[in-house]
């Protein structure tokens, strides 16, 4: 039985995902975007950073995210900013499909991530993540562009926003340009922690 398609990001109480440039990636607000995930023990295990951290339901939700994650999908976007960021042994520890337009062979990485590069689509990109995932989920990593293509297209079953308690006023809006139309969400669940709230969605057609 073939897993989920979902993705699953933060968002400012404004409903920005990243700010505007790349440069600006781990910058200030991103950082506070972002805080809700690095105390905690399943962050520091993931990137070897070493023992200690904080359980609870925030732990529990970013850990169950990446245990069902059996295949990725990224944008060339976020990989180009990825590339320079991640560790050797990057954080995935899955296939990771990078829609492109460029042909290039595959990169592995130590730690079980091989970035696989798909040139024909969104579509095509879909289909190699959802054959390696097997009865796994596959994730749309990101960024925003893709996961809205995906969205558009009607290829998303599910989603989860942890939404953080900052402002950017500006930056990659999370659903700028979506096709409502098209689309119709049921709530699944909301779950407040003291750092955000967990909000998750299924996505079924208008």
């Amino acid at each position: 039985m073939a897993g989920k398609v979902f993705f699953s990001v933060s968002m400012s109480l404004d409903g920005f995902i990243a700010p505007e440039s790349p440069e600006e990636l781990m910058g200030r607000q991103w950082m506070e975007l972002q805080a809700w995930v690095f105390p905690l023990r399943f962050f520091r295990e993931n990137l070897k950073l070493g023992g200690g951290g904080e359980q609870g339901r925030d732990n529990d939700i970013a850990r169950e995210t990446f245990e069902r994650t059996g295949a990725s999908v990224m944008g060339r976007r976020m990989f180009d900013a990825g590339e320079q960021a991640w560790p050797e042994e990057a954080p995935f520890h899955t296939p990771v499909f990078v829609v492109t337009h460029e042909k290039r062979d595959p990169w592995e990485r130590t730690g079980g991530t091989t970035f696989h590069f798909v040139n024909d689509g969104i579509e095509a990109a879909l289909d190699q993540a959802r054959e390696t995932a097997g009865d796994r989920d596959v994730r749309i990593a990101g960024g925003g562009a893709t996961i809205l293509e995906y969205v558009n297209a009607g290829l998303i079953d599910e989603f989860s926003v942890a939404v953080s308690p900052v402002l950017f006023g500006r930056g990659v809006r999370l659903f700028d340009g979506v096709d409502a139309s098209r689309i119709a969400l049921d709530q699944v669940r909301s779950e407040p922690s003291s750092r955000v709230t967990h909000l998750t969605y299924a996505v079924r057609p208008r």
